[in-house]
């Protein structure tokens, strides 16, 4: 199930702002289609993907820990 979230576009200012947690992110294309799922350190996963340029937007979902951003994936 995606999450009920607005997509924001995958941009530098988008990961300068990401707050510094743990989440689950969904990774979108141009179109809002999801592209892929991923769980971990936000700012991170956020930098890694728009190097990549695997995706055009981003929407995510805030864990209280490593821990329990797996478990929010592995419940998909």
């Amino acid at each position: 199930m995606a999450l009920r979230k607005r997509w924001k576009q995958l941009t530098r200012e988008t990961v300068a702002s990401a707050p510094d947690a743990y989440a689950l992110i969904e990774f979108g294309d141009d179109d809002g289609t999801l592209v892929r799922t991923t769980a971990g350190l936000l700012p991170d996963e956020l930098r890694e993907a728009l190097a990549y340029g695997d995706a055009a937007q981003v929407r995510w979902e805030r864990a209280q820990s490593a821990e329990h951003a797996e478990r929010l994936l592995d419940e998909r």
